[in-house]
């Protein structure tokens, strides 16, 4: 192994490192990746994006034959709910992906080393890395270029340490064997909401605490307002604009105490989730020894072509600025590659989607109201809700609107927003629009088969104009 020169070498098998790789690989580089877990597809695949879709999708399905089959006329005994079985649906979605990337690294000749891995020097035009632990066992490769791909952790809060039991981060809230009587959630923002909803869904009272004054700050406001109403009636308490002050432990229990705009509140349950955001794995080892910046809040400092302050070492997705979402890191990691191939592309930035995986759904691309306002943009709204959209009505699945916003003058697209019924899958149309110029007369004057909820985007982009036909 040591005789080895690669043109890349990746280090973390990620969203980022594995497309990175795979992209890398079809422009005719020798590639590895370098992955010191046992699976690949990094937290995405393996405890994060998957893993929580699979238990949503299973927990909808619960309280939808719990609470909505008799509205259909499907009459049913009360669903019992089998926890394990569940969970090991969830690992099977798992694994049949991840096997699907080791498929992908074979059909497209990349070397997959596990280990860990430390950087090393520069020895003439090519990069070392050294390989520690793991199958691939001490070994030293070597290549021209090193992509560094190692993703993000959840962030710890110093004083509600960890303990991989009672408290716990997402990889912990996904693997209960039993639904908590009480859970806390500490951050209301995607992770926690889709993770307090699964359990509530499932039986466990929910309360949810967030020391900023609205949740999902970078959702537009009504968006997220009109979700928090939705989530309060399926029974998820929330705490707004409130701190934990202090936690203790006292035998299966745990006791916060809190301070909010009423003042204390004291609160006892018997699991808490941390889902107060994520933090770069940059602590790469070597990271510092090869001269590589890393600003003040762990993210590596790169130029437009991903390249770190050291040349021929490149970084992407959750290491660096932007949004930590599988989907930028992917993007990144194809246009990085490419880049080195000397073609020019690049990352659409503001046009990256963003997803809350509750019931409703919530989604979002381009521009808030609350953003036009404050850089003084003006815009039109148009809106229409999923209470006249036929197929909603016929799913009973009614709450929740598209909203779009235009230029008054161009008419060109700003931003999108939609809550309700299937949003992660109707953004992608307003992503393409967008990406492409549209205008609002654009999207309207475009067919959209009936009946389906994406007439729901058609009918807010006539709105624009105030030309809506069904509100």
């Amino acid at each position: 192994m040591s005789d080895m020169v690669y043109d890349l070498i990746v280090i973390g098998a990620g969203p980022g490192g594995y497309v990175a790789a795979i992209r890398a690989s079809q422009l005719g580089m020798k590639v590895c990746v370098v992955e010191k877990s046992d699976t690949l597809g990094g937290v995405c695949l393996n405890e994060g994006c998957i893993p929580s879709k699979a238990l949503l999708d299973s927990s909808e399905h619960f309280a939808q034959a719990r609470d909505k089959f008799s509205q259909h006329g499907v009459i049913i005994d009360p669903p019992r709910l089998d926890l394990a079985r569940m969970q090991g649906r969830k690992a099977d979605v798992v694994k049949k992906l991840t096997d699907g990337v080791v498929f992908l690294f074979k059909k497209n000749n990349i070397e997959r080393l596990q280990a860990t891995a430390r950087i090393g020097t520069v020895d003439g035009e090519l990069r070392t890395v050294h390989l520690s632990g793991g199958a691939a066992g001490e070994a030293t490769v070597k290549g021209r270029r090193l992509l560094l791909a190692t993703g993000s952790r959840a962030a710890e809060i110093p004083t509600i340490p960890f303990d991989g039991e009672f408290v716990v981060d997402a990889r912990g809230a996904l693997s209960f064997d039993k639904v908590p009587e009480h859970l806390v959630v500490i951050g209301a923002g995607y992770i926690g909401l889709e993770l307090g909803s699964v359990w509530r869904r499932l039986g466990s009272k929910v309360t949810v605490v967030e020391m900023l004054a609205k949740p999902l700050p970078a959702t537009d406001g009504q968006v997220a307002d009109t979700l928090v109403r939705s989530l309060k009636k399926q029974g998820m308490t929330f705490h707004l604009d409130t701190k934990v002050v202090s936690v203790a432990k006292l035998n299966d229990k745990i006791s916060l105490n809190l301070e909010g705009p009423g003042g204390p509140v004291a609160i006892d349950c018997d699991r808490v989730l941390v889902a107060a955001g994520r933090v770069p794995n940059s602590d790469i080892p070597g990271v510092l020894e090869a001269g590589i910046k890393v600003d003040g809040h762990g993210r590596v400092t790169v130029d437009e072509n991903y390249m770190t302050s050291v040349p021929g070492i490149y970084a992407i997705g959750d290491l660096v600025a932007g949004p930590m979402l599988a989907h930028k890191a992917s993007e990144e990691g194809v246009v990085c590659v490419e880049r080195m191939n000397d073609e020019k592309s690049v990352v659409d930035y503001e046009f990256i989607p963003g997803v809350v995986y509750t019931w409703p759904e919530a989604a979002g691309v381009g521009k808030t109201e609350e953003q036009l306002k404050n850089e003084a943009v003006p815009y039109a709204v148009g809106r229409f809700s999923f209470m006249a959209n036929g197929r909603a009505k016929c799913l009973d699945e009614t709450e929740g609107f598209v909203k779009v916003l235009a230029h008054p003058e161009t008419g060109r697209v700003l931003g999108v927003h939609i809550i309700g019924p299937r949003a992660s899958d109707m953004i992608a149309e307003a992503v393409t629009a967008m990406t492409y110029g549209a205008t609002a007369e654009d999207i309207a004057m475009t067919f959209h088969a009936h009946p389906t909820l994406s007439e729901a985007l058609k009918e807010a982009a006539l709105d624009v104009g105030k030309r809506a036909i069904h509100s």
